[in-house]
């Protein structure tokens, strides 16, 4: 187990630096092109500090799971057996992009879930450095393994899941931009964009809860979640009136997370937990309503 925690942080490191450098690169692009207002100095310090923080958890509670929990998990699934050829990698990419879409649905559906992701849209700005804004807590609380628990009952091979979710994560990355406006049409068509995620992360009504694919947005034409930028009016992002107003990482990492337990304790229901984030505001709208 050591040598694999040893490969998790070399990994951290690599890809931490490259993405990084990546986004030192696109705040280099803007500020050559003279355009302000796409980089915040210390709304993206904060966004990289979150990031390591949420590698370094992510790593440890990978090793844990993929070691300790995948195969436990495995044999209570459909015995499948993929073997190792294309149409295995195929079925792979396919099934990881689609758990992930209803996995990022519940996210935003669920406030237990909603309160180790609120932190990956409070953010103000649209840049390669909000992709690295995330919260270590998602681990910690059992929320990632959502994604993990359907490939391992699928009987995937737990190394090829693992790759599988990272590159799905790697290119999510580079949809968190300001810089490409429109790729080719029949790319639109079929692939999660920038200029899709762009409207994800907007908060006016229109662009809530819309476009939730990772690489594919096609679940999202399926099901009715999707939206075009076009049609989706004017994008600001941000998290309306719950806008934190710190940068330190760790309160934007646990800032929801505990308002939860305090609504949680005041109205003294657990529902609290897997109602909708909005459920207990809703309750208050009414309360007050019933008052008057």
């Amino acid at each position: 187990m050591a040598g694999n925690f040893s490969h998790t942080i070399q990994f951290i490191m690599v890809f931490g630096s490259f993405f990084t450098g990546m986004v030192l690169l696109e705040a280099w692009y803007w500020r050559r092109r003279g355009v302000s207002g796409i980089y915040d100095f210390k709304e993206s310090v904060a966004n990289i500090s979150s990031g390591v923080m949420y590698k370094l958890t992510n790593g440890v509670a990978v090793v844990f799971f993929v070691l300790v929990i995948y195969d436990w998990v495995a044999q209570f699934g459909l015995g499948l057996h993929w073997g190792h050829s294309w149409w295995m990698a195929l079925a792979l990419f396919f099934i990881t992009d689609f758990v992930f879409w209803i996995f990022h649905i519940i996210l935003h559906k669920v406030r237990w879930c909603w309160s180790s992701h609120v932190i990956h849209h409070s953010s103000l700005n649209f840049n390669l450095s909000t992709a690295l804004r995330q919260n270590f807590i998602v681990d910690l609380t059992g929320t990632a393994m959502l994604w993990w628990l359907p490939l391992a009952l699928l009987g995937f091979d737990k190394t090829a899941a693992l790759v599988a979710i990272e590159l799905n994560l790697v290119y999510q990355f580079f949809i968190h931009t300001q810089a490409v406006q429109k790729m080719p049409r029949w790319f639109e068509a079929v692939f999660n964009t920038p200029s899709h995620h762009r409207v994800h992360h907007g908060s006016n009504p229109l662009q809530i809860d819309r476009n939730f694919g990772g690489v594919l947005i096609v679940w999202d034409k399926i099901f009715g979640t999707f939206i075009s930028e076009e049609n989706a009016g004017k994008i600001v992002y941000g998290i309306g009136p719950r806008q934190p107003t710190t940068f330190n990482p760790i309160v934007l990492s646990l800032a929801e997370f505990f308002a939860m337990w305090r609504d949680a304790w005041h109205f003294k229901d657990v529902r609290v937990f897997w109602k909708h984030p909005n459920w207990i505001e809703e309750r208050r709208d009414s309360s007050r309503k019933g008052g008057l």
